[in-house]
């Protein structure tokens, strides 16, 4: 009897070759840092036949040239806890599950994950829909860049994330958030507010499937008019109810803080 055969397993050793092997995605599962996929893999859910690891791919690191900050799809979490990074970015990553985590999970990983995952939802979304950042990914239709709200918005099968643009300008910042105590300290809802030339931009995260941009907020400056943008769901770390009725204070203290910088 034959023994089964493992995965056919890709390690690229440049971003064009990652994009070249990485193709239109179909039947590969792309591994970041693992800290999602390993514990899927380990208890029998996930079961790669195409595995392409971007260890070796070159696309982490952070620059900074024509006044924007790029930062690269493979840069670990821990990484982005430093002065090249927009504060209220690194702010955010800092408080992303414990350190261990935060060493081996990288910024396209976290933006990449399926929705519903619990740790997902609160990580960085919400500061980089804030920042107005940008994603540049390619894949099905060729390579293209997109405001971060709407690539988590739209069918992220067949894209590979290369690298997170945002622009280095001054702006005042405001963030709000409830986490559950627990060693990866999962969070309940996570606000964040950018203000930059007289435009307001806020992002949820930790409520709904992915983070979002609460358009009706930035209208109104109305805090209850989040819930307008984002359906808050039940799941391990906390219940829908409970997320609609403390969304609205987050997004107020984030306003106040603005406001008071």
């Amino acid at each position: 009897m034959l023994a089964a055969m493992g995965p056919q397993v890709l390690i690229p050793q440049s971003a064009e070759e990652a994009a070249t092997l990485y193709g239109d995605g179909e039947g590969t599962t792309v591994f970041a840092g693992g800290t999602i996929l390993m514990p899927e893999i380990a208890n029998g859910r996930l079961k790669p036949d195409r595995a392409l690891l971007l260890h070796r791919s070159g696309l982490a690191g952070i620059e900074s040239n024509d006044g924007v900050v790029r930062i690269g799809a493979m840069t670990p979490v821990a990484a982005l806890a430093v002065p090249a990074v927009p504060a209220l970015l690194a702010e955010y990553a800092s408080q992303v599950a414990d350190y261990e985590v935060r060493q081996s999970a990288t910024i396209g990983g976290n933006i990449c994950a399926p929705p519903g995952r619990e740790a997902q939802r609160g990580d960085l979304g919400a500061a980089l829909v804030a920042l107005g950042a940008r994603v540049r990914s390619t894949g099905k239709g060729g390579e293209r860049t997109e405001p971060v709200e709407e690539f988590l918005a739209g069918d992220r099968t067949g894209r590979l994330v290369l690298e997170i643009e945002i622009d280095d300008a001054e702006r005042r910042t405001g963030a709000a958030g409830m986490r559950r105590r627990h060693a990866h300290s999962y969070a309940v809802a996570n606000v964040a507010v950018a203000e930059r030339g007289g435009e307001l931009r806020v992002g949820i995260a930790g409520v709904g499937p992915t983070a979002v941009r609460s358009r009706s907020v930035e209208a109104s400056r109305d805090p209850a008019d989040v819930l307008r943008d984002v359906e808050p769901v039940d799941d391990a770390v906390a219940s829908a109810e409970y997320r609609r009725r403390v969304l609205p204070l987050l997004v107020r203290q984030a306003i106040d803080r603005l406001e008071n910088a």
